[in-house]
């Protein structure tokens, strides 16, 4: 599931933010009301959110949005969307290579069309990254973009892609983590490519390779809601 962070001093803005947020996308998203408390939480996110001037409503010596999208940049690959009040500000954006930039009042369609272009862009990334796996001893990168799904099977993963099947040790929570925005857990023993659905009922999905897997019964609509949000980008 993709991981977004809001930071604003504004607790009523961060609360706006992530209402909108999870109500219109399938995604996780928390709030911070300082840089210091987002960059001390340790968290790998997706793309933030950030305030390029909230130090304004805080104490001195509070980080600003720009000096925490610098700290990030430093050590993450993310997506960056400035939150301001101030044109003047928008140019900064360039130092730490910025998504986009969303000028209060927000309105709801465009924070929705510029998240719905980053998280394709964080599917794009993901895709141009392969995954290493390690069969029999030997270590195979696998484009994550081939992959159909992976398959639990005891402490084993069968893992069906375009050019065969590997089976390899790992646990599937690891391998969820691993390939992240753009796969879902259908059922605790199948993890499936979205972008490699071709169709599904209350009870199953089938891929394009023509093989079928399960969908348990509670995680049906969150499915729905995955796949749709990838129909749509």
């Amino acid at each position: 599931m993709l991981k977004i962070a809001i930071c604003d001093d504004e607790e009523r803005i961060c609360q706006y933010l992530q209402d909108v947020i999870l109500r219109l996308l399938h995604v996780r998203a928390d709030c911070y009301t300082s840089g210091e408390a987002l960059l001390e939480s340790g968290e790998d996110y997706d793309i933030f959110l950030i305030d390029i001037c909230f130090s304004r409503n805080g104490g001195a010596g509070q980080m600003d949005g720009m000096e925490t999208a610098r700290k990030i940049r430093m050590h993450s690959n993310a997506i960056l969307i400035f939150i301001t009040a101030i044109r003047d500000y928008v140019y900064e954006e360039y130092d730490v290579e910025a998504f986009h930039y969303l000028l209060k009042p927000i309105q709801e369609d465009k924070l929705c069309d510029v998240l719905k272009k980053a998280a394709a862009k964080v599917g794009q990334k993901q895709a141009a990254f392969p995954l290493l796996i390690k069969v029999n001893g030997k270590s195979i990168q696998v484009p994550v973009g081939d992959i159909f799904y992976g398959e639990s099977d005891g402490r084993k993963i069968i893992l069906h892609t375009k050019n065969g099947i590997y089976t390899y040790y790992e646990k599937m929570e690891l391998l969820e983590q691993k390939l992240g925005e753009g796969f879902f857990r259908s059922h605790r023993g199948y993890l499936v490519n979205l972008q490699e659905v071709s169709k599904y009922d209350r009870m199953s999905i089938t891929l394009k390779c023509g093989d079928t897997v399960f969908l348990a019964k509670k995680k049906y609509n969150d499915f729905v809601a995955a796949y749709m949000d990838v129909l749509t980008k």
